[in-house]
């Protein structure tokens, strides 16, 4: 199924820098991280206009919720304290604000109160105030949406079946891949309201790996 939204998109870089997420969960951070996944990776031409937004239906297959296994913080504290304050200004020098209007942006599509979330093949837990609440999950499909800017995304969700009261009914993931790939990132939108999270375009709170600290984020996102 598509579905036609207005979405205020951020310019892209030269370098396609990716949104990132922040962590207040606490707790040791290493730049000797290993979670499988290669940091370094530089996209090929063929990612990066899958990355933009720009696929065929036929391209978009079914993920496990496997792809997103791990150990994950939000990127919206370094967002605050100005970890991030190289990479708006770097979107500045190459898109259509300021570094500070990017900032702003961000700090709306950013925020959030779920500072770390863990993710096995069929639970998420996510941590607020340090408080876990974990639910089990399966997936409910993917959607595929419609910019207004003529670009698409494709959305995986699951749906709970189990687990504690307060854990969402669904979340949907977004990571700019379209076909089953373990994740460096992603955005996770959840709730209780399947459609109402498909019109969700203005928050979306992203998520790196734990072991990452500001600086190894800056490097990723440059990556992207």
């Amino acid at each position: 199924m598509q579905k036609t939204l207005t979405r205020v998109s951020a310019a892209a870089l030269a370098s396609m820098l990716m949104a990132a997420t922040a962590m207040a969960a606490g707790g040791d951070k290493s730049a000797a991280h290993n979670h499988g996944h290669d940091h370094g990776h530089q996209m090929t031409e063929a990612e990066k206009k899958i990355y933009q937004g720009y696929f065929e239906d036929a391209q978009v297959k079914p993920r496990p919720l496997t792809d997103w296994e791990g150990d994950w913080q939000s990127v919206y504290p370094y967002l605050l304290n100005g970890s991030l304050d190289g990479v708006m200004a770097e979107k500045a020098a190459h898109g259509d604000k300021t570094a500070a209007e990017y900032r702003a942006y961000y700090e709306i599509g950013y925020k959030t109160d779920v500072n770390r979330i863990v993710i096995t093949p069929d639970s998420v837990t996510f941590y607020k105030e340090g408080k876990p609440t974990k639910g089990t999950y399966v997936s409910d499909g993917q959607e595929i949406l419609t910019y207004k800017k003529g670009n698409r995304g494709v959305r995986y969700i699951f749906k709970k079946t189990a687990g504690d009261e307060a854990a969402p009914q669904f979340i949907q993931f977004s990571d700019h891949t379209i076909e089953p790939t373990k994740a460096g990132h992603y955005h996770l939108y959840w709730g209780n309201d399947r459609k109402a999270l498909l019109d969700e375009v203005t928050n979306w709170p992203t998520y790196y790996p734990f072991m990452m600290d500001g600086a190894d984020i800056v490097k990723e996102m440059a990556a992207h």
